[in-house]
């Protein structure tokens, strides 16, 4: 950035803001949280009664708090009510408008907090009883779902004709973009609210210059700016200070298609911020990550089991010891070139890899620089957080030279991933970088690359393995032995993990139950060959139930029908594996040339995830198993081998 981009970005800073931003996101998140763990709260007949909850009980009881304190502690205001208001505020100037018309006044959330944050709500519950001894603090869920509940009743009072129920189907969806783990970070934090501070400066120097601009966030200032309109008499404050006026947050508009407003917008705000301060407004981790994927299941399960952080599979876990990872996301961009020779400008790409690959990006790719129209090129990728990141310019063949005609290298730089973890965590570099050239590569000046890159923080990279059938009979794309064949029952099945390392070998017999001759029932017993020689029992058939690692976990067909194809991994947690790539494994982009039968997902039940959390992706075509949890891997591998021989059949 250049001295008056320098001096615009220190301006942004010098915004001053009444809250602490940083903290009150991470609260936010955890609330987002705990509402996603209650559906209901999204749509039906529950979300009207939380509405109505809302505006006859909540609010009347948050303004006698505001005229005078009517708890000693701090009034805890129950989830319904908390998620109703969140949505109300999130339209500053209709929240605003709606208070003073009803209560004279804003009413803030001094001295409120929220429900999950674990303070008691004794005091509040014995005040709510005594206004509205007819309605319980808490939820009433069958009240909710009866008739008691009408629009007649609705409509008695004088309430606000906001459309609470088109709020909060739109910020249903937020959670998702914001839910990832670098979300929580200090260091994430931090650069969040810089970054809001210079979004709310360049709105205002829109209004100094009369210029209308339908300025658009990333997601990271999004939550920023949401945690802000959170505490609507400090926001009010705050933007009327700066702006003179309160910033209105416009979320009505969803459609993001070519050519539409969010997405000009998106384009005007991008190239408005990277003039105004010389550094990229995209960044890694904080764009839009497409529609939040189809939910397995709209009624949530929440098993009866015990779930301890500390699960042990009694012992059997020794046996797997499969290289712990972590990654980064990146996002790179090639801004401009300096000093290219005439005769190559306007062919030429870039090549990125890592100078070693690292289990994660052992490829390489091709990124143009931005385009003469303007349109930006950029590549969102994820690697180890470690080595260099290596560029090579790359120029292209004219499109009349002969096909057989080889790209030439004209040079080559890297970056340090150390630029982005050092001493201070910046995550984000953007630099002119002197190109090597390359032998025959002639110059007058040094060729010189400029590169802007951003990554989230470090988090646990999935374990990867993959079953490969030990018979010579298989084709090469085959990796499981054939299902329900007699003949191969002396075959093993050796997993082995990105590094081409066997962890161990797996083997299914068919045994016969007794030694009785007329007695012809079978069972099937799984043996597992270790990497120090022992040969194990790991599961047992027993009638249709399999019984895993010495009956700490169990596996069956639902309903015990095998014509159905979801199977069920009960034990210290509660696993489904389900048909197709589900929830975080969801396909973003329609492909006609796989095969959804061929994947099968671990959902993961629990209170934290009732709604299903994906743990695990079983590719049965392949015979790839990848899986997010350390619990997970030995149960995991069994139970994908086990489905690999029930379903493989007649599906590639």
């Amino acid at each position: 950035m250049d001295m008056e981009q320098e001096s615009e970005w220190n301006a942004a800073q010098n915004i001053s803001l009444s809250v602490d931003l940083s903290a009150a996101a991470k609260r936010q998140l955890q609330f987002l949280a705990a509402v996603d763990r209650n559906r209901w709260l999204y749509e039906g007949q529950t979300l009207q009664w939380a509405i109505y909850r809302y505006n006859a009980c909540w609010l009347p009881l948050l303004a006698k708090h505001s005229e005078s304190w009517v708890t000693e502690g701090p009034l805890v205001v129950p989830l319904d009510c908390e998620w109703v208001w969140h949505c109300h505020r999130l339209n500053p100037v209709r929240y605003k408008s709606d208070c003073e018309e009803f209560y004279g006044r804003i009413l803030d959330n001094c001295n409120v907090v929220s429900c999950v944050q674990g303070i008691s709500t004794r005091e509040t519950e014995e005040i709510w009883n005594e206004l509205y001894p007819n309605e319980p603090y808490d939820f009433d869920m069958g009240r909710a779902l009866s008739s008691e509940f009408s629009d007649t009743k609705y409509g008695t009072q004088s309430f606000s004709k906001y459309d609470f129920t088109l709020a909060i189907q739109r910020q249903s969806t937020f959670f998702y973009q914001v839910s990832r783990q670098h979300f929580n970070s200090n260091v994430f934090l931090e650069a969040a609210v810089a970054r809001y501070k210079g979004f709310l400066h360049i709105i205002r120097r829109n209004r100094e210059r009369s210029i209308r601009r339908f300025c658009v966030p990333t997601y990271d200032v999004d939550l920023i700016w949401h945690t802000h309109q959170l505490h609507p008499a400090f926001y009010c404050k705050d933007l009327v200070e700066l702006l003179g006026k309160i910033l209105d947050h416009d979320d009505t508009d969803q459609d993001r298609g070519k050519g539409q407003k969010l997405d000009t917008g998106f384009s005007d705000t991008t190239k408005q911020w990277e003039e105004t301060f010389g550094s990229r407004y995209w960044r890694a981790g904080v764009m839009y990550r497409g529609r939040a994927p189809s939910p397995v299941t709209t009624i949530p399960c929440i098993p009866d089991i015990a779930t301890n952080a500390t699960d042990s599979t009694n012992g059997f876990e020794r046996l797997i010891d499969s290289p712990k990872l972590s990654y980064i996301e990146v996002l790179l961009e090639f801004i401009e070139i300096n000093n290219l020779p005439e005769i190559h400008k306007g062919k030429v790409d870039i090549v990125f890899s890592k100078a070693q690959p690292d289990g994660i990006l052992n490829v390489k790719r091709y990124l143009t620089i931005q385009s003469e129209h303007g349109q930006k090129q950029v590549a969102t990728f994820q690697c180890q957080p470690t080595g260099y990141l290596f560029f090579e310019l790359v120029s292209q063949p004219d499109s009349n030279t002969r096909r057989s005609a080889k790209a030439k290298t004209l040079g080559s730089c890297f970056i340090s991933m150390e630029e982005f973890f050092g001493p201070v965590s910046k995550l984000s570099v953007e630099t002119w970088l002197d190109l090597v050239p390359s032998s025959g590569t002639v110059s007058s000046e040094p060729m010189r690359l400029r590169v802007a890159a951003s990554c989230t923080l470090p988090v646990p990279a999935p374990y990867v393995v993959q079953m490969l059938g030990s018979s010579p009979r298989f084709k090469a794309s085959c990796f499981f032995p054939l299902p329900g064949r007699v003949r191969f029952a002396k075959n093993w099945t050796r997993i082995i993990d990105v590094t081409g390392e066997e962890i161990i070998r797996l083997q299914m017999r068919v045994l016969k139950r007794t030694k009785d001759i007329a007695d012809k029932s079978l069972t099937k017993d799984i043996y597992g060959f270790t990497k120090t020689g022992e040969t194990l029992v790991l599961g047992q058939l027993l009638e249709n139930e399999w019984s895993l690692l010495g009956s700490l976990w169990s596996l069956k067909f639902q309903n015990n029908d095998e014509k159905e194809s979801d199977l069920l991994l009960i034990g210290p947690r509660m696993v489904k594996l389900v048909d197709g790539r589900k929830l975080d494994y969801e396909p973003k982009h329609h492909d006609k040339q796989t095969n959804e039968h061929h994947f099968m997902t671990a959902v993961e039940f629990s209170s934290e995830y009732p709604y299903g959390k994906a743990v695990a992706l079983l590719d049965l075509k392949s015979g790839i198993l990848t899986w997010q949890e350390e619990w997970l891997a030995l149960p995991g591998i069994i139970s994908a081998f086990i489905a690999s021989k029930h379903f493989h059949k007649g599906r590639v």
